[in-house]
């Protein structure tokens, strides 16, 4: 998240393309509508009624992974090969509930939260900034006996997915990659605000606190919903408080937070073009066009980056945190996506 006001994802042969992937996507898209509704019976069930994942189960599933860095704090749901959801600041793996509750009958899915995000409980002196992030996930899938995952990624998670491709390419299946950063757009200039206010100590309660008091502020225009959100009942009320519940929860929590953002100021994507351009990761791009966060030259700068790319799909009307409101979109590409590389799912 950024602000811009004062206020408070199996490889595919080489010869894949664009147009091979939209002639899979399109053979394979009435299938998967009929398998998704096969899906739904694995789902968890209260009788005969679905239970997607609220913000009681959300904390029920929880698990705590004990790294170098940390008790790393996840959520996971289904079976099979691994996904590893990556979450926005200042958000943590609950915005990721609706994506999971699908992909699930697919997927063994992963939703960890970052170091000084969510409930992940950091280790003294532990970095927050994009590399201790990447070295961290590395040590959470190694502990989870995960060598490869098809990532999921969204805002600043977008940035520590692009360094995972970049330096751990081995780990990454697949790469799904929504509205966040570029080589070029690092930080957004909107972030700058959030920066500032974190480095006099003042962003989490001044803006977070501010809009857990008041969540009619935290979802109008001058707060993160009408900034990053396109539904105005978002973020929803159970959503705000999972967010900045933790952490708000003391001094100590507040600190990483600060941390977090502060790391942000330094670029961490400059030079990583060439690795990005070498790599046979396949990536797609699904970019909310109203996002007032990031550049809307970021998706056209993302599919000329990576080696691999599957092209570019624009929502028109979405913004930053989309995922979380069309979780829908993200279990269809992220299906399609897999498909492509003759997953059967």
């Amino acid at each position: 998240m950024s602000g811009g006001t004062s206020s408070p994802a199996r490889l595919a042969a080489p010869g894949m393309n664009r147009r091979r992937f939209l002639a899979l996507s399109a053979g394979t898209l009435a299938a998967a509508c009929v398998a998704s509704l096969a899906g739904c019976a694995r789902w968890p069930r209260a009788g005969a009624v679905l239970v997607p994942m609220d913000a009681a189960g959300f904390h029920a599933t929880r698990r705590y992974t004990r790294t170098a860095f940390g008790r790393i704090a996840h959520v996971e749901r289904g079976s099979g090969p691994a996904a590893l959801f990556l979450h926005g600041f200042p958000l943590n793996g609950f915005q990721w509930r609706g994506a999971l509750d699908r992909l699930a009958p697919y997927r063994r899915c992963i939703a960890p939260d970052f170091l000084g995000m969510g409930y992940t409980e950091v280790a003294d002196g532990q970095s927050c900034a994009p590399d201790a992030q990447v070295a961290m996930l590395v040590a959470l899938l190694d502990a989870l006996q995960v060598e490869r995952a098809d990532v999921v990624a969204n805002d600043s998670g977008g940035a520590v997915a692009q360094l995972l491709v970049a330096h751990h390419p081995e780990r990454v299946r697949s790469l799904l990659l929504t509205n966040c950063d570029t080589e070029e757009d690092s930080p957004p200039p909107a972030l700058l605000p959030v920066i500032a206010l974190a480095k006099q100590g003042r962003f989490v309660d001044e803006w977070l606190g501010t809009w857990r008091r008041d969540h009619a502020l935290a979802r109008s225009a001058a707060g993160i919903g009408g900034m990053c959100y396109t539904d105005p009942a978002h973020p929803t009320d159970e959503a705000i408080e999972t967010y900045f519940a933790p952490l708000l929860a003391s001094q100590r929590s507040r600190d990483f937070a600060h941390a977090y953002a502060i790391a942000q100021e330094k670029n961490a994507l400059a030079g990583i073009g060439p690795a990005l351009a070498r790599s046979r990761v396949p990536v797609r791009i699904v970019w909310g066009s109203a996002d007032t966060i990031f550049s809307a030259e970021n998706p056209g700068f993302l599919d000329h980056a990576f080696g691999r790319s599957l092209g570019v799909r624009r929502l028109q009307g979405s913004k930053l945190f989309w995922p979380e409101e069309r979780p829908d979109v993200i279990a269809e590409e992220a299906r399609r996506l897999w498909a492509a590389q003759g997953d059967q799912a």
